[in-house]
């Protein structure tokens, strides 16, 4: 019943508008003042749809310039994101190119002896690699003693190894005891490790001759005399060489050429000091 009702009720309000509309498209006099009256009735209803058709309109062209704005805005932010992330990856690389490059160079530098490069993969707990491990082992011709250089020279020495790793013991380290000497004039030293010392950026120099010539700003490098160590490889340079009390021998500090906080990659010489011994290329000495 109500479903006839409303569709009478449609019939009958599109017959009236049928009629207006007839009405207001007649030209005569007579019907003026009718067409004004219901002109009079449809301009407000008239207004009030154009309005809101306006309004709509706007709407639904702020909605679609927003939406495009977003998806500019997410288009443009996914590709910044990828820039940032390529940018990202290009610095890796360019600094990992910086340190191979230096690496290569220590190489050249130390072309009569055997290497293999290595990456540092853990150390321990503290802020520099007094204790650290590499990622090469017996299986790639790694040895216990072998000498470690980096960052322009001497980084430390193997203490164990494994098939496919090795533990290194940084000259840094309180037990690290490495006979140097100065390159300048060949008087010998010991350079003790000492990490507290270390956080002043330095290691103690000691057992200088009292006529020794070692001066500040000598660069001291290992020692003919070590046993361990093979010789020439840079370890620092000296800083502040006073007399001891005693005046029967010199000491002072040396300042490391290898960074202990950032070590990343580094070359282990395959050779050790008692291969070189055992073909009498140097003579045997002190155990350092």
């Amino acid at each position: 019943m109500e479903s006839k009702s409303s569709k009478y009720m449609l019939i009958g309000l599109s017959l009236f508008c049928l009629l207006l509309i007839g009405i207001t498209s007649f030209k005569d006099g007579f019907l003026n003042p009718l067409r004004s009256g219901i002109g009079y009735f449809l301009n407000p209803i008239q207004s009030g749809v154009n309005r809101a058709g306006t309004s709509l309109y706007n709407n639904i062209s702020n909605y679609s310039a927003l939406k495009s704005a977003m998806d500019e805005k997410q288009a443009l932010q996914t590709q910044i994101d990828s820039l940032v992330e390529e940018n990202s990856r290009l610095q890796a690389e360019q600094f990992e190119l910086e340190r191979l490059r230096e690496l290569y160079k220590l190489d050249q530098e130390y072309m009569q002896y055997d290497k293999i490069g290595a990456r540092v993969i853990a150390k321990d707990s503290g802020d520099w690699f007094q204790v650290f491990r590499i990622n090469k082992g017996s299986a790639d011709g790694v040895r216990v003693d072998a000498n470690v250089i980096a960052g322009g020279g001497l980084v430390g020495i193997v203490t164990d190894v494994g098939a496919n790793y090795a533990t290194v013991r940084s000259v840094i380290d309180d037990v690290s005891r490495v006979s140097g000497m100065a390159q300048q004039s060949g008087d010998t030293c010991i350079v003790a490790g000492d990490l507290t010392l270390f956080g002043e950026g330095r290691l103690r120099i000691s057992n200088i001759s009292r006529d020794g010539d070692v001066k500040d700003g000598d660069r001291i490098v290992t020692s003919n005399i070590s046993s361990k160590f093979l010789p020439g490889i840079l370890i620092g340079y000296a800083s502040d060489i006073t007399t001891d009390e005693t005046r029967l021998t010199k000491s002072g500090y040396l300042i490391p050429v290898a960074q202990f906080d950032s070590l990343q990659e580094v070359l282990v010489i395959t050779m050790l000091k008692e291969d070189m011994a055992q073909n009498d290329i140097f003579g045997s000495g002190e155990e350092k």
